[in-house]
C-alpha cells in the first residue's frame, strides 16, 4: 500500500511582486502544515512583510501560485483571505480601546437578535467565554475593557479573535514585541495551544529566543529571497543568523595558525 504524502494547508509557488522599479519578492516558495508553527525571519527589507501581505490578500503577487488545502486560489483582497480560513494579527493588534473584550472579538460580526436590530449581547458573551476558554486564555472578564488589560493580554484577545471564525492558517506580526517575560510567556503558551489544536501558524520575528522556544521549523529571508529553511530541532542560532546576514559560518580567519589545507572554505 503507497503512503499517501502529507500535503501542507497553505503552500505558494513562485510568488514575485515589484513595487515599481523595487523588486520585493523573487520566485519565492512557501508552505506551512497543519499543526506546524513556521517562523519567517530575516533583516529589515528581507520581504517578509511583503510576502505576509501577499498571503492576506492585501498585496497581489505579480507571478506565482497560492494554494490552500490543496486548492489554487485566487485574492483579491482580505476578504478572500478571511474567507478561505487565513487570519492576520499585525503589530498594532487593531483593537478598539474604548470596547470591551467581547465587543473586540466580534467587532464587524456583531450578532442581532431578530425580529428587532437589537444586539444579542447574551449570546456573544457566552460565545466569546467559550472561544478564550478552549484557548485557556485568562482575562478579569470578558466585560473587561481592551484599554486596562496587560500587553500579553491584549495580544491573546487579538488572537482569540482571529481563531473564533474558523481560520485554519494564522499569521502572527511580531507577537511579543515590546511585552515583557511573563507576557511573553504567555503568548508564545497560546501560540503552542493553536498548534496543538491542528491550525498552521506562521510567526514574524525578529526574537530568535522565542523562535527557538515556540516554533518547529524558520524560513529565512534574504533581499526578497528564500535562501533556507531550517528544523529547529537541528539547527543552531548561529547558523541562523548567517543565513540571515549571508555570513560565512565555516570560514577560518587566515591568521588562525590550526588552520590546515583547504580550512577556509565554507562548511
Amino acid at each position: 500500500m503507497s503512503v499517501i504524502e502529507r500535503q501542507p494547508i497553505l503552500q505558494l509557488h513562485g510568488i514575485s511582486k515589484h513595487f515599481g522599479a523595487v523588486q520585493a519578492l523573487s520566485e519565492i516558495d512557501f508552505e506551512v502544515y497543519a499543526g506546524e508553527v513556521v517562523a519567517l525571519v530575516g533583516d529589515n527589507g528581507a520581504g517578509k512583510s511583503t510576502l505576509v501581505k501577499t498571503i492576506a490578500g492585501i498585496n497581489i503577487p505579480d507571478s506565482g501560485e497560492i494554494m490552500f488545502e490543496s486548492r489554487p486560489v485566487v485574492m483579491h483582497g482580505p476578504r478572500d483571505a478571511t474567507r478561505i480560513g487565513i487570519a492576520t494579527v499585525y503589530q498594532d493588534l487593531a483593537l478598539c480601546d474604548n470596547l470591551d473584550v467581547v465587543g473586540n472579538l466580534f467587532l464587524g460580526r456583531e450578532q442581532t437578535e431578530p425580529p428587532l436590530p437589537a444586539l444579542n449581547e447574551e449570546h456573544m458573551e457566552k460565545r466569546a467565554i467559550e472561544v478564550l476558554s478552549t484557548l485557556a486564555v485568562k482575562l478579569p472578564s470578558v466585560r473587561t475593557a481592551i484599554a486596562s488589560l496587560s500587553g500579553g493580554q491584549r495580544q491573546s484577545t487579538a488572537v482569540a479573535r482571529s481563531v473564533m471564525w474558523d481560520a485554519k492558517v494564522v499569521l502572527l506580526d511580531e507577537p511579543t514585541a515590546a511585552l515583557g517575560v511573563a507576557q511573553t510567556k504567555q503568548v508564545l503558551e497560546l501560540i503552542r495551544r493553536l498548534r496543538d489544536q491542528g491550525l498552521g501558524i506562521v510567526v514574524i520575528s525578529h526574537n530568535l529566543a522565542d523562535v527557538f522556544e515556540v516554533c518547529d521549523r524558520i524560513v529565512v529571508l534574504r533581499l526578497g529571497r528564500r535562501v533556507s529553511d531550517f528544523r529547529v530541532k537541528d539547527a543552531s542560532r548561529e547558523q541562523v543568523v548567517a543565513a540571515i546576514t549571508g555570513a560565512d559560518i565555516g570560514r577560518v580567519p587566515e591568521d588562525d595558525p590550526d588552520a590546515g589545507p583547504g580550512a577556509g572554505a565554507s562548511a
